[in-house]
């Protein structure tokens, strides 16, 4: 029976972009929480060396095979930092938090280039506004999405990724230019909509539309360098997000799950950079949000 088990772990791991999407996401279900699939291959593991079946070890090889080659890169240690590094801080704040002032101060010792906040509403944003003014003399805010600076900001625009559907006050995107001492950089700054999981499936249509949306905004940016962050309600391997994930570069160490705080299951706090590279990302401590900070290193070219 673990022989068995493990030859269909295996399958979901190797063609999981075979899974269709056209009933209830489920492709985009399963890459939620691929990688949870090594929590199986371990089971098994342990399984196969109770009844000492050789055959059973010999089939673990192909899933363990098919994780490693998936997401085995996100286990090894963060890379020095090199001279050109930025690092970048995304968090979700959530529009219930009761410590926003504890929630910047948190967030401005990790000691990033760049803080980009979602689910900014009064009175919460003028307390980081106040807190983060210090540290971070920079900064620019759209809607309900802002972006903190160490270094000068220009040209803030609001990203149009509404969903069409959506007929109520909605502005979740944000684009500026940051003049770092390393040239000039496009940061992009968005919150996509929520998905959700019912007897129907996932439910991700507005998300993977405003997905779309970004993705060409993108694509058409005229600055070479432009660095992502933001709450996409997806993980990197979601075919969701393949928009922005076959334009940009995604985090090579770390897994960071973001979501939720108190049992974090998935990362869909992103940190995607084009002409850079995510070198490596981690969560922070909680704070008063419902989901965990991210803190990534992106080293410029």
């Amino acid at each position: 029976m673990p022989a068995v088990l493990a030859v269909l772990t295996a399958g979901p791991l190797v063609f999981h972009r075979a899974v269709p999407n056209s009933v209830g996401r489920v492709g985009s279900l399963l890459e939620t929480f691929l990688p949870w699939l090594g929590l199986v291959i371990v089971v098994l593991s342990g399984l196969a060396l109770l009844r000492r079946s050789a055959a059973a070890v010999m089939a673990l090889l192909l899933p363990t095979a098919a994780w490693t080659q998936l997401f085995g890169g996100l286990l090894l240690p963060a890379e020095e930092p090199g001279p050109h590094d930025l690092v970048v801080v995304q968090h979700n704040v959530s529009d219930e938090n009761t410590d926003p002032a504890g929630t910047a101060r948190a967030l401005a010792g990790a000691g990033p280039d760049l803080i980009a906040l979602e689910e900014l509403v009064p009175p919460a944003l003028a307390v980081y506004e106040r807190t983060l003014a210090p540290d971070y003399p920079y900064h620019a805010v759209r809607g309900t999405v802002g972006l903190w600076s160490k270094h000068p900001l220009a040209g803030a625009r609001l990203l149009d990724i509404k969903p069409r559907d959506v007929t109520e006050p909605w502005a979740r995107g944000l684009r500026a230019q940051v003049r770092t001492p390393h040239g000039e950089i496009a940061a992009y700054v968005a919150h996509l909509p929520s998905v959700r999981v019912g007897a129907g499936g996932l439910a991700s249509s507005r998300r993977d539309e405003s997905a779309g949306l970004l993705g060409r905004a993108v694509a058409a940016e005229p600055l070479e360098t432009v660095i992502l962050l933001g709450d996409l309600n997806g993980t990197v391997d979601d075919r969701g997000l393949a928009p922005l994930t076959s334009r940009m570069d995604v985090p090579r160490r770390g897994f960071a799950f973001s979501f939720p705080a108190a049992l974090p299951l998935a990362r869909i706090d992103q940190v995607m950079a084009r002409s850079a590279t995510v070198t490596h990302i981690r969560a922070l401590p909680a704070t008063g949000s419902d989901h965990l900070p991210v803190s990534a290193r992106v080293a410029l070219r």
